[in-house]
C-alpha cells in the first residue's frame, strides 16, 4: 500500500512538473510577445509625432541605419551624424564642396548621447551612455524656402519612459539661424568624413 501511495505521489509529481513546463514555456512566450508589442507601439507613438514646423518623425524612419556622416563632442554630449542615400549619394558626388546644393529629399540626423566614462577600455574614452536626442534636418527647397530649403525638428528621448517627444522649444539647440553661419555649404556643417 505504501509502495503504491509513493507511486502514485511519484507519478503526479512527473505529471505535474510536465504539465507545468509548458505553462512556464507559453508565459515566457506570452511575455516576450508583449514587449515585443509594447515596443512596436513605442515606435509607433515616435513615428507619430510631428514638431511645430511641419516634420513628422516619420520622415525619418529608417535613420537607425543611414550611414554615417560624420561624429562630434561637446563637453555634455557625443553626436553621430547620419544621413538618408539621397544625401549620401550628394555628398560622394561633392556636394557642397562642388558649389552644388543638396538636392530635395536629403535628410540629416544628429544622434545625440550623453557620454560615461568606459570601465573596460584599457586607455581613457568617453562612449555614449543615455540617448538623449535626435535632431534631424530636412531639404525641401518649397515647404522651407523661408529657411534656405531646410527644415529643422528636435525630439527629445526619455531613457525611463523609452518614448520620445517634440522637444517643447522647436529647436532648441540650434536650426536655421545657427546653420545660417554655413550658409556657404548649403547650410550643413559636417561634410561627409573620409574613409
Amino acid at each position: 500500500m505504501q509502495r503504491t501511495i509513493k507511486l502514485a505521489i511519484g507519478i503526479s509529481a512527473v505529471l505535474a512538473a510536465l504539465a507545468g513546463s509548458p505553462i512556464r514555456a507559453q508565459s515566457a512566450q506570452d511575455k516576450s510577445t508583449q514587449d515585443k508589442s509594447a515596443q512596436q507601439k513605442r515606435a509607433a507613438d515616435k513615428y507619430s509625432l510631428k514638431s511645430p514646423s511641419g516634420i513628422a518623425f516619420a520622415d525619418f524612419k529608417g535613420y537607425e541605419d543611414w550611414a554615417v556622416v560624420s561624429s562630434a563632442r561637446t563637453d555634455e554630449v557625443l553626436k553621430v551624424i547620419v544621413a538618408n542615400p539621397i544625401m549620401i549619394k550628394a555628398y560622394k558626388a561633392g556636394v557642397p564642396g562642388n558649389g552644388q546644393p543638396f538636392p530635395d529629399g536629403s535628410k540629416i540626423a544628429k544622434l545625440q548621447w550623453k557620454p560615461k566614462r568606459s570601465t573596460e577600455a584599457p586607455f581613457v574614452v568617453d562612449v555614449p551612455d543615455v540617448f538623449s536626442q535626435a535632431f534631424v534636418i530636412e531639404k525641401d527647397s518649397k515647404r522651407f524656402a523661408q529657411s534656405g530649403g531646410w527644415g529643422y525638428a528636435l525630439f527629445n528621448y526619455d531613457a525611463p519612459s523609452d518614448t520620445f517627444s517634440v522637444d517643447p522649444s522647436g529647436v532648441s539647440d540650434c536650426g536655421h539661424a545657427c546653420h545660417s553661419a554655413v550658409k556657404n555649404k548649403d547650410y550643413i556643417f559636417h561634410p561627409y568624413q573620409k574613409r
